[in-house]
């Protein structure tokens, strides 16, 4: 199938076949009445096609714009290591005593080889971007986990020492600040989530290679990939490889709109399949980060499960839609509200719930104290259920 601008291209090829027929027709004449006349200087320009103007778009002056705020995150790790599956206190007496006899021999201390925890030391390294002039950086959490030391390399080749000011695994990011005193390019996070099928860049330090571009379109929103219960990812099929993470993904406007996190691959390479935090929720956990170094997050203390259609028609609704509770913790803050087992939770304040991971993330935006009001379809009616809301355990 021949494209519009395949056309175009065949047609103007087309016209330079016709012009070099006339150019031969020319030449054969010449040669009938005996005289060649070339014409040195009918090529000596090169050939323009005017009216033709590219369709596809540039992103030289949003690069040129976000390149500064972007930085190689280079960082030097200390785990402990268990050299031994059980230490010597788990043996029977005889091989206790010989052991401790063979470690003896050795120098070794006792129970160097059994139990005796290690350090051990890592590297990794990740992308990241300033998000204020005074040097705070936003990267993924499991780029810095474990870090004793972390550098910054930015788009100057500058080397900078930074420090975690706090981490969230459960949304996988992480908040640093640069130790020397500055002022540093920065970008904003987007106030809107991008359109699928938008433009859209993503700049990071894939393999180590320094700064790199490369585009693409979002794909899809609201991805649940299976890595934790706020999964709300944007995917993306900009190339977005190793080193990439934690670095932002950028709308035509230069705001950031994600910040790569994941790709699906079956073989650890780019197969167009990335996956983006929302700098919407971006922006809550930097703004929780920078004030108490960790993430507050609401807490009702329900189990939750989705609504099927089964589910739906047994209970009496039209149709699915909601989180089923299917059990209340005792001491939680719903149970002492009055929520229980069998109702269907399907608003917040007011807003509709769709589904059991929507209800989780509202709930989660919630600070600890936060007065709320939620919707309950129960024996076949819906009621008004108001209570606080609780701090969300650490594990």
């Amino acid at each position: 199938m021949t494209t519009p601008a395949t056309k175009k291209s065949v047609l103007k090829r087309g016209a330079l076949f016709a012009g070099a027929a006339t150019i031969a027709i020319g030449l054969a004449a010449g040669l009938a009445d005996g005289v060649i006349a070339p014409n040195h200087n009918a090529f000596a320009q090169p050939i323009q096609l005017s009216g033709v103007q590219s369709t596809l778009p540039s992103f030289a002056d949003v690069v040129e714009k976000v390149k500064p705020a972007v930085v190689s995150v280079r960082v030097r790790t200390q785990t402990v290591a268990q050299q031994g599956e059980r230490g010597l206190e788990d043996l029977p007496p005889g091989l206790r005593r010989f052991f401790r006899e063979f470690e003896d021999q050795q120098g070794q201390q006792p129970g160097q080889r059994f139990g005796r925890q290690q350090p051990r030391q890592g590297q990794s390294q990740g992308s990241g971007f300033f998000v204020s002039q005074d040097g705070y950086v936003v990267t993924n959490n499991h780029v810095v986990q474990n870090a004793v030391e972390v550098q910054l390399v930015t788009d100057a080749g500058n080397t900078l020492t930074a420090k975690v000011i706090g981490t969230d695994p459960r949304t996988d990011l992480a908040l640093l600040k640069v130790n020397e005193s500055g002022s540093y390019p920065y970008v904003q996070l987007a106030g809107a989530k991008p359109r699928i099928g938008d433009w859209v860049l993503a700049v990071g330090n894939p393999f180590g290679l320094g700064g790199t571009v490369t585009a693409g379109i979002v794909s899809a929103q609201g991805r649940d990939i299976g890595s934790g219960p706020y999964d709300d990812f944007i995917q993306i099929d900009a190339a977005v490889n190793r080193g990439n993470s934690g670095g932002p993904t950028f709308n035509q406007k230069g705001e950031v709109v994600g910040v790569n996190t994941a790709i699906y691959s079956p073989s650890g390479g780019n197969v167009g399949i990335a996956f983006a935090i929302p700098a919407a929720t971006v922006n809550q956990v930097v703004e929780s980060l920078k004030k108490d170094g960790s993430v507050a997050r609401g807490f009702i203390g329900v189990q939750i499960q989705p609504v099927t259609a089964e589910v739906a028609e047994a209970i009496g609704m039209k149709e699915p839609r909601g989180a089923l509770v299917a059990e209340a913790q005792s001491d939680g803050p719903a149970a002492k509200a009055g929520i229980r087992r069998g109702d269907t939770i399907t608003a917040v304040n007011g807003e509709a719930v769709k589904d059991a991971r929507e209800l989780s993330r509202k709930i989660a935006t919630f600070a600890p104290g936060t007065k709320t009001t939620i919707t309950v379809f129960r024996d076949g009616r819906e009621r008004q259920i108001s209570f606080e809301v609780g701090r969300q355990p650490a594990a």
